[in-house]
Protein backbone atom coordinates (compact mmCIF):
# COMPACT_ATOMS: atom_id res chain seq x y z
CA UNK A 1 0.00 0.00 0.00
CA UNK A 2 1.64 3.44 -0.88
CA UNK A 3 2.38 5.57 2.09
CA UNK A 4 1.60 9.11 2.87
CA UNK A 5 3.09 10.65 6.28
CA UNK A 6 1.72 13.57 7.29
CA UNK A 7 3.46 16.19 10.14
CA UNK A 8 -0.04 17.07 12.49
CA UNK A 9 -2.51 14.50 13.86
CA UNK A 10 -4.72 17.50 15.06
CA UNK A 11 -8.14 18.25 13.42
CA UNK A 12 -7.22 20.01 10.48
CA UNK A 13 -4.85 16.96 9.91
CA UNK A 14 -7.18 14.37 10.51
CA UNK A 15 -10.01 16.28 9.35
CA UNK A 16 -8.60 17.50 5.60
CA UNK A 17 -5.56 16.06 4.27
CA UNK A 18 -5.26 12.99 6.28
CA UNK A 19 -8.33 12.02 5.06
CA UNK A 20 -8.04 12.88 0.91
CA UNK A 21 -5.34 10.70 1.24
CA UNK A 22 -6.78 7.77 2.96
CA UNK A 23 -9.40 7.81 0.74
CA UNK A 24 -7.18 7.77 -2.51
CA UNK A 25 -5.61 4.59 -0.84
CA UNK A 26 -2.88 5.64 0.95
CA UNK A 27 -2.01 4.77 4.48
CA UNK A 28 -1.39 7.20 6.39
CA UNK A 29 1.00 7.88 8.96
CA UNK A 30 0.57 10.67 10.88
CA UNK A 31 3.40 12.64 13.12
CA UNK A 32 2.72 14.42 16.19
CA UNK A 33 3.89 14.92 19.93
CA UNK A 34 -0.19 14.55 20.88
CA UNK A 35 0.62 10.81 22.86
CA UNK A 36 -2.58 10.78 23.14
CA UNK A 37 -3.77 10.94 19.71
CA UNK A 38 -0.82 8.86 18.68
CA UNK A 39 -1.63 5.98 20.75
CA UNK A 40 -5.61 6.12 19.93
CA UNK A 41 -4.53 6.02 16.05
CA UNK A 42 -2.30 3.13 16.74
CA UNK A 43 -5.05 1.23 18.64
CA UNK A 44 -8.12 1.87 16.86
CA UNK A 45 -6.49 2.56 13.25
CA UNK A 46 -9.42 4.48 11.94
CA UNK A 47 -11.74 7.68 12.65
CA UNK A 48 -14.81 9.35 11.26
CA UNK A 49 -15.01 12.51 9.55
CA UNK A 50 -18.87 14.46 10.19
CA UNK A 51 -19.72 16.81 7.58
CA UNK A 52 -21.26 20.25 9.55
CA UNK A 53 -24.30 20.05 7.11
CA UNK A 54 -28.42 19.28 8.00
CA UNK A 55 -27.95 15.23 7.10
CA UNK A 56 -25.12 15.32 9.44
CA UNK A 57 -23.13 12.86 6.90
CA UNK A 58 -19.56 10.90 7.96
CA UNK A 59 -17.08 9.24 6.45
CA UNK A 60 -14.98 6.45 7.55
CA UNK A 61 -10.96 7.19 7.57
CA UNK A 62 -9.49 3.89 7.71
CA UNK A 63 -5.57 2.85 7.26
CA UNK A 64 -4.25 5.20 9.76
CA UNK A 65 -1.48 5.05 12.25
CA UNK A 66 0.74 7.70 14.18
CA UNK A 67 4.37 7.89 15.45
CA UNK A 68 5.71 10.14 18.52
CA UNK A 69 8.44 12.70 16.70
CA UNK A 70 9.94 13.50 20.26
CA UNK A 71 10.46 9.39 21.43
CA UNK A 72 10.31 7.72 17.72
CA UNK A 73 12.71 9.72 15.41
CA UNK A 74 14.18 6.81 14.43
CA UNK A 75 10.84 5.05 13.12
CA UNK A 76 9.63 8.76 11.43
CA UNK A 77 12.65 8.52 9.55
CA UNK A 78 12.04 4.67 8.30
CA UNK A 79 8.42 6.03 7.63
CA UNK A 80 9.74 9.49 5.06
CA UNK A 81 12.56 6.82 3.58
CA UNK A 82 9.12 4.82 2.09
CA UNK A 83 6.68 7.83 1.66
CA UNK A 84 5.05 9.17 -1.76
CA UNK A 85 4.16 11.96 -0.21
CA UNK A 86 5.19 14.11 2.75
CA UNK A 87 2.59 16.83 3.81
CA UNK A 88 1.81 19.52 6.39
CA UNK A 89 -1.19 20.82 8.83
CA UNK A 90 0.46 22.14 11.95
CA UNK A 91 0.93 25.36 11.57
CA UNK A 92 3.82 27.66 9.97
CA UNK A 93 5.13 28.99 13.14
CA UNK A 94 6.22 25.31 13.80
CA UNK A 95 7.88 24.27 10.53
CA UNK A 96 11.33 25.20 11.37
CA UNK A 97 10.82 22.75 14.51
CA UNK A 98 10.08 20.06 11.88
CA UNK A 99 12.94 20.64 9.76
CA UNK A 100 15.61 19.17 11.66
CA UNK A 101 13.78 15.31 11.61
CA UNK A 102 12.29 15.72 7.80
CA UNK A 103 15.78 16.50 6.77
CA UNK A 104 17.33 13.51 8.99
CA UNK A 105 14.69 11.36 6.66
CA UNK A 106 15.45 12.58 3.62
CA UNK A 107 19.38 12.26 4.23
CA UNK A 108 18.50 8.78 4.96
CA UNK A 109 15.87 8.27 2.09
CA UNK A 110 17.84 9.61 -0.91
CA UNK A 111 20.96 6.46 0.04
CA UNK A 112 18.47 3.51 -0.29
CA UNK A 113 15.59 4.97 -2.48
CA UNK A 114 15.13 6.51 -5.47
CA UNK A 115 11.22 7.01 -6.15
CA UNK A 116 10.39 10.47 -5.91
CA UNK A 117 9.15 11.99 -2.94
CA UNK A 118 6.49 15.13 -2.97
CA UNK A 119 7.07 17.70 -0.21
CA UNK A 120 3.70 19.60 0.53
CA UNK A 121 3.02 21.94 3.86
CA UNK A 122 -0.85 22.48 3.56
CA UNK A 123 -0.30 25.63 5.67
CA UNK A 124 -2.31 29.02 6.05
CA UNK A 125 0.57 30.45 4.59
CA UNK A 126 2.07 32.11 1.17
CA UNK A 127 4.50 29.73 0.03
CA UNK A 128 4.66 27.80 3.08
CA UNK A 129 6.48 24.88 1.46
CA UNK A 130 9.35 27.24 -0.14
CA UNK A 131 9.82 28.30 3.68
CA UNK A 132 9.91 24.51 4.68
CA UNK A 133 12.43 23.96 1.85
CA UNK A 134 14.72 26.20 3.26
CA UNK A 135 14.67 25.39 7.01
CA UNK A 136 15.12 21.48 5.58
CA UNK A 137 18.01 22.93 3.44
CA UNK A 138 19.17 24.54 6.41
CA UNK A 139 19.97 20.93 8.02
CA UNK A 140 21.19 18.76 4.39
CA UNK A 141 25.35 18.74 3.62
CA UNK A 142 26.15 19.45 0.35
CA UNK A 143 26.38 15.95 -0.92
CA UNK A 144 23.11 15.29 -0.11
CA UNK A 145 21.58 18.43 -1.75
CA UNK A 146 23.03 17.85 -4.89
CA UNK A 147 21.48 14.54 -4.93
CA UNK A 148 17.79 15.81 -4.40
CA UNK A 149 17.55 16.55 -8.12
CA UNK A 150 14.54 14.12 -9.39
CA UNK A 151 14.20 12.21 -6.00
CA UNK A 152 12.48 14.92 -3.90
CA UNK A 153 9.94 18.14 -5.58
CA UNK A 154 8.59 20.47 -3.54
CA UNK A 155 4.87 21.86 -4.09
CA UNK A 156 3.51 24.96 -2.62
CA UNK A 157 -0.19 24.95 -1.88
CA UNK A 158 -3.37 26.63 -1.27
CA UNK A 159 -5.62 24.92 1.44
CA UNK A 160 -9.62 25.64 2.45
CA UNK A 161 -11.35 24.22 4.89
CA UNK A 162 -12.92 25.13 8.07
CA UNK A 163 -12.33 22.84 10.65
CA UNK A 164 -13.79 24.37 14.53
CA UNK A 165 -13.23 23.71 17.53
CA UNK A 166 -14.08 20.35 18.26
CA UNK A 167 -16.24 18.93 21.43
CA UNK A 168 -15.50 15.32 20.47
CA UNK A 169 -14.29 14.50 24.26
CA UNK A 170 -11.37 12.34 23.33
CA UNK A 171 -12.72 11.20 20.08
CA UNK A 172 -10.53 10.79 17.12
CA UNK A 173 -13.65 11.87 15.10
CA UNK A 174 -13.51 15.14 13.24
CA UNK A 175 -16.47 17.97 12.56
CA UNK A 176 -15.93 19.63 9.24
CA UNK A 177 -17.61 21.78 6.73
CA UNK A 178 -18.68 19.51 3.54
CA UNK A 179 -16.41 22.52 1.53
CA UNK A 180 -12.71 22.04 0.82
CA UNK A 181 -10.22 23.04 -1.95
CA UNK A 182 -6.31 21.69 -2.00
CA UNK A 183 -4.63 23.39 -4.88
CA UNK A 184 -1.26 22.18 -5.66
CA UNK A 185 1.58 24.11 -8.10
CA UNK A 186 3.32 21.51 -10.23
CA UNK A 187 4.12 21.63 -13.89
CA UNK A 188 5.20 17.79 -13.02
CA UNK A 189 2.54 14.54 -13.34
CA UNK A 190 2.35 13.48 -9.86
CA UNK A 191 0.45 10.22 -7.80
CA UNK A 192 -3.42 11.03 -7.95
CA UNK A 193 -4.51 12.12 -4.75
CA UNK A 194 -8.74 12.50 -4.27
CA UNK A 195 -9.69 16.33 -4.24
CA UNK A 196 -6.15 17.61 -5.07
CA UNK A 197 -5.91 20.43 -7.91
CA UNK A 198 -3.13 20.74 -9.89
CA UNK A 199 -2.64 24.22 -11.33
CA UNK A 200 0.38 25.56 -13.55
CA UNK A 201 0.77 28.66 -11.24
CA UNK A 202 -0.85 29.06 -7.79
CA UNK A 203 -0.44 32.44 -6.88
CA UNK A 204 -3.95 33.92 -8.20
CA UNK A 205 -5.50 31.12 -5.64
CA UNK A 206 -3.86 31.18 -2.62
CA UNK A 207 -3.86 34.99 -2.46
CA UNK A 208 -7.74 34.59 -3.60
CA UNK A 209 -8.22 31.79 -0.98
CA UNK A 210 -5.77 34.28 2.19
CA UNK A 211 -7.81 37.78 1.39
CA UNK A 212 -10.99 36.18 1.03
CA UNK A 213 -11.33 33.57 3.21
CA UNK A 214 -9.10 34.12 5.94
CA UNK A 215 -9.52 38.14 5.53
CA UNK A 216 -13.14 37.31 5.66
CA UNK A 217 -12.97 35.21 8.73
CA UNK A 218 -10.81 37.53 10.50
CA UNK A 219 -12.58 40.11 10.28
CA UNK A 220 -16.00 38.63 11.24
CA UNK A 221 -14.12 37.27 14.35
CA UNK A 222 -12.79 40.85 15.73
CA UNK A 223 -15.94 42.93 14.77
CA UNK A 224 -18.09 39.60 16.23
CA UNK A 225 -15.81 40.03 19.15
CA UNK A 226 -16.40 43.95 19.64
CA UNK A 227 -20.25 43.55 19.46
CA UNK A 228 -19.98 40.52 21.97
CA UNK A 229 -20.93 37.84 19.70
CA UNK A 230 -19.79 34.28 20.65
CA UNK A 231 -19.81 32.37 16.84
CA UNK A 232 -19.27 33.74 13.50
CA UNK A 233 -22.69 32.77 12.26
CA UNK A 234 -24.20 34.79 15.49
CA UNK A 235 -21.68 37.32 14.38
CA UNK A 236 -23.53 37.40 10.53
CA UNK A 237 -26.96 38.08 12.30
CA UNK A 238 -26.00 41.62 12.67
CA UNK A 239 -26.34 43.35 9.29
CA UNK A 240 -23.93 46.26 10.31
CA UNK A 241 -20.93 43.28 10.38
CA UNK A 242 -22.19 41.81 7.23
CA UNK A 243 -22.05 45.03 5.28
CA UNK A 244 -18.52 45.71 6.70
CA UNK A 245 -17.62 42.41 5.84
CA UNK A 246 -18.57 42.51 2.14
CA UNK A 247 -17.01 46.02 1.85
CA UNK A 248 -13.67 44.73 3.01
CA UNK A 249 -14.08 41.80 0.51
CA UNK A 250 -14.71 44.51 -1.93
CA UNK A 251 -11.80 46.00 -1.43
CA UNK A 252 -9.13 42.96 -1.43
CA UNK A 253 -11.62 41.82 -4.77
CA UNK A 254 -10.82 44.70 -6.37
CA UNK A 255 -6.95 43.85 -5.62
CA UNK A 256 -6.93 40.40 -6.69
CA UNK A 257 -8.84 41.75 -10.42
CA UNK A 258 -6.39 44.62 -10.77
CA UNK A 259 -3.22 42.02 -9.98
CA UNK A 260 -4.77 38.89 -11.59
CA UNK A 261 -7.51 40.05 -13.80
CA UNK A 262 -10.35 38.36 -12.28
CA UNK A 263 -13.87 38.31 -13.38
CA UNK A 264 -15.46 40.78 -11.36
CA UNK A 265 -18.93 38.72 -11.40
CA UNK A 266 -17.15 35.85 -10.88
CA UNK A 267 -15.54 36.92 -7.77
CA UNK A 268 -18.34 38.41 -6.44
CA UNK A 269 -19.79 34.81 -6.37
CA UNK A 270 -17.15 33.65 -4.66
CA UNK A 271 -17.18 36.46 -1.63
CA UNK A 272 -21.09 35.80 -1.86
CA UNK A 273 -20.00 31.67 -1.20
CA UNK A 274 -17.28 32.31 1.92
CA UNK A 275 -19.68 34.45 3.61
CA UNK A 276 -22.67 31.95 3.15
CA UNK A 277 -20.04 29.48 4.09
CA UNK A 278 -19.33 31.00 7.39
CA UNK A 279 -23.25 31.30 8.26
CA UNK A 280 -23.16 27.76 8.96
CA UNK A 281 -24.83 27.53 12.57
CA UNK A 282 -23.82 23.73 12.40
CA UNK A 283 -19.66 25.05 12.94
CA UNK A 284 -20.75 26.75 15.96
CA UNK A 285 -17.27 28.61 15.49
CA UNK A 286 -16.32 30.65 18.56
CA UNK A 287 -14.90 34.19 17.38
CA UNK A 288 -12.11 33.69 19.80
CA UNK A 289 -11.46 30.71 18.03
CA UNK A 290 -11.08 32.19 14.80
CA UNK A 291 -9.84 35.34 16.19
CA UNK A 292 -6.77 34.49 18.23
CA UNK A 293 -2.94 34.59 17.13
CA UNK A 294 -3.43 38.05 16.50
CA UNK A 295 0.34 39.15 16.20
CA UNK A 296 0.58 36.48 13.70
CA UNK A 297 -2.85 37.64 11.60
CA UNK A 298 -1.45 41.13 12.07
CA UNK A 299 2.14 40.24 9.91
CA UNK A 300 3.17 42.00 7.14
CA UNK A 301 2.39 39.17 4.57
CA UNK A 302 -0.63 38.12 6.17
CA UNK A 303 -5.04 38.48 5.80
CA UNK A 304 -5.30 42.26 6.77
CA UNK A 305 -1.73 44.40 6.43
CA UNK A 306 -0.54 42.92 3.28
CA UNK A 307 -3.88 42.91 1.15
CA UNK A 308 -4.02 46.78 2.95
CA UNK A 309 -0.59 47.52 1.36
CA UNK A 310 -0.93 46.02 -1.83
CA UNK A 311 -4.02 47.93 -2.12
CA UNK A 312 -2.22 51.18 -1.77
CA UNK A 313 0.34 50.22 -3.85
CA UNK A 314 -2.13 49.82 -6.52
CA UNK A 315 -3.58 53.18 -5.83
CA UNK A 316 -6.85 51.35 -4.82
CA UNK A 317 -8.91 52.04 -1.56
CA UNK A 318 -8.04 50.18 1.95
CA UNK A 319 -10.18 51.89 4.42
CA UNK A 320 -12.07 49.50 5.26
CA UNK A 321 -9.20 47.05 5.34
CA UNK A 322 -7.36 49.44 8.17
CA UNK A 323 -10.86 48.93 9.90
CA UNK A 324 -10.31 45.63 9.82
CA UNK A 325 -6.66 45.82 10.83
CA UNK A 326 -7.77 48.25 14.08
CA UNK A 327 -10.54 45.71 15.57
CA UNK A 328 -7.68 43.16 15.50
CA UNK A 329 -5.40 45.32 17.53
CA UNK A 330 -8.89 45.73 19.79
CA UNK A 331 -8.94 41.94 20.26
CA UNK A 332 -8.27 41.97 23.97
CA UNK A 333 -9.54 38.10 24.91
CA UNK A 334 -7.36 37.49 28.28
CA UNK A 335 -7.22 33.66 27.43
CA UNK A 336 -5.08 34.02 24.14
CA UNK A 337 -1.29 34.49 24.67
CA UNK A 338 -1.30 36.84 21.73
CA UNK A 339 -3.64 38.59 22.70
CA UNK A 340 -2.60 39.84 25.83
CA UNK A 341 0.78 40.81 24.39
CA UNK A 342 -0.32 42.64 21.53
CA UNK A 343 -2.16 45.03 24.53
CA UNK A 344 0.43 45.38 26.33
CA UNK A 345 3.00 46.38 23.82
CA UNK A 346 0.30 48.98 22.67
CA UNK A 347 0.28 49.96 26.43
CA UNK A 348 3.68 50.66 26.28
CA UNK A 349 4.65 51.52 22.85
CA UNK A 350 1.76 52.89 21.62
CA UNK A 351 -0.22 52.03 18.29
CA UNK A 352 2.56 53.15 15.45
CA UNK A 353 5.43 51.69 16.80
CA UNK A 354 3.36 48.31 17.75
CA UNK A 355 2.54 48.40 13.31
CA UNK A 356 5.83 48.94 12.88
CA UNK A 357 7.12 45.57 14.66
CA UNK A 358 4.28 43.83 14.51
CA UNK A 359 3.13 45.01 10.48
CA UNK A 360 5.94 46.36 8.99
CA UNK A 361 4.29 49.75 8.63
CA UNK A 362 6.36 52.73 8.97
CA UNK A 363 4.93 55.10 11.49
CA UNK A 364 4.24 58.07 9.59
CA UNK A 365 2.58 56.37 6.44
CA UNK A 366 -0.96 57.15 5.45
CA UNK A 367 -1.88 53.40 6.52
CA UNK A 368 -0.52 53.85 9.91
CA UNK A 369 -2.72 57.26 10.34
CA UNK A 370 -5.98 55.60 8.83
CA UNK A 371 -5.63 52.63 10.80
CA UNK A 372 -4.85 55.23 14.44
CA UNK A 373 -8.03 56.75 13.20
CA UNK A 374 -9.98 53.72 13.11
CA UNK A 375 -8.98 52.92 16.29
CA UNK A 376 -10.03 55.13 18.27
CA UNK A 377 -13.59 55.67 16.19
CA UNK A 378 -13.96 52.11 17.38
CA UNK A 379 -12.82 52.74 21.10
CA UNK A 380 -15.75 55.42 21.02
Amino acid sequence: MKLAVHFGAGNIGRGFIGALFSKSGYHVTFVDIADQIIKQLNDEKHYQVKFATDQQETMMIKNVSGLNNRTQEQEVVEAIGKATYLTTAIGPNILPHIAPLIAKGITERVKINDEKLFVIACENQISATDLLKGYIFEHLDDKTKASLAGKVSFFNSAVDRIVPIQNNQGSLDVLVESYYEWVVETSESIPPVEGMKIVANLAPYIERKLFTVNTGHAVIAYLGYLGNKETIDQALEDEKIVKQVQATLGETGAYLIKQYGLNLEEHSQYIDKIINRFKNAYLNDAVTRVGRGPLRKLGPNDRLVRPATEAAKAGLSYTNLTKAIASALRFDYQEDPEAVKLQAMIKESGLPAVLKEVSGLDENSEITHEIERQYNLLKK
